[in-house]
């Protein structure tokens, strides 16, 4: 598992706060209201991690349940959701044995590197979805529109912060995935400055994939785009 899951998690709060979700949690709400939601709707999340988004979400539901692989990021998300049920599992696998009106997904289907996997939790999405009920995936990149970028931000804590680097680069396009490093600065208290670097490799395919897979596991799916140059699949349950 990546560090910044794991032996980092304790970290998240700083590398990635929930403040900043803000925004994009209402544009996600919006997206799963104008699909069309009934009374009293329920919301289950797939590759939920750190519960950033479903502070958010959580108040348009009246049921929420949080699935993530990282035991480290479930505790975060219960300090911060603690209303939340938590669910340990990979989102290829899982199988909870109910089913909800929304299933969503954001950028952890990034971590979906072959066809065979995105088929997978395309398939988790749609058993756990009822009838005329809706999914939304947030791919953060299509084969399509891939771009190679860079970032960087942090944030401080009473005594600890933090301050990464991230590169996003596609070293191979023939394949079905890119890859980003990153660099994290951390300082903890009157500790020396710490720098730990990782790689990530996630799944890039192409629109045309993304369509034929939703539409072969029986979702009728449409692609909405967002402020962030991302094109979201809303995907409704036939």
């Amino acid at each position: 598992m990546h560090k910044m899951y794991d032996d980092l998690a304790a970290w998240w709060s700083l590398l990635s706060p929930v403040e900043g979700y803000a925004d994009e949690a209402a544009f996600f709400g919006q997206v799963l209201a104008e699909a069309g939601l009934p009374a009293s709707p329920s919301l289950l999340e797939l590759g939920s991690g750190g519960g950033n988004n479903a502070f958010y979400l959580k108040e348009l539901f009246e049921t929420v349940v949080l699935a993530d692989l990282s035991p480290q990021m479930l505790a975060v998300s219960r300090a911060l959701n603690p209303t939340c049920e938590h669910v340990e599992d990979d989102m290829r696998t899982v199988r909870l044995h109910r089913t909800f009106d929304a299933v969503f997904i954001h950028d952890a289907i990034d971590y979906m590197t072959t066809l065979t996997d995105l088929r997978q939790a395309m398939e988790t999405a749609f058993v756990h979805c009822k009838p005329g009920g809706v999914a939304l995936f947030v791919p953060d990149h299509l084969r399509d529109t891939f771009e190679p970028s860079t970032d960087h931000g942090g944030s401080e804590g009473d005594s600890r912060a933090l301050r990464y680097l991230e590169w996003t680069h596609d070293p191979d396009p023939n394949d079905t995935t890119y890859t980003t490093d990153y660099v994290y600065m951390l300082r903890d208290g009157e500790q020396p400055l710490h720098i730990e670097h990782e790689q990530h490799i996630c799944g890039l395919f192409p629109r045309a994939d993304w369509l034929r897979l939703l539409a072969e596991t029986g979702f009728a799916a449409s692609i909405v785009p967002d402020n962030y140059d991302r094109e979201l699949f809303v995907a409704r349950r036939l």
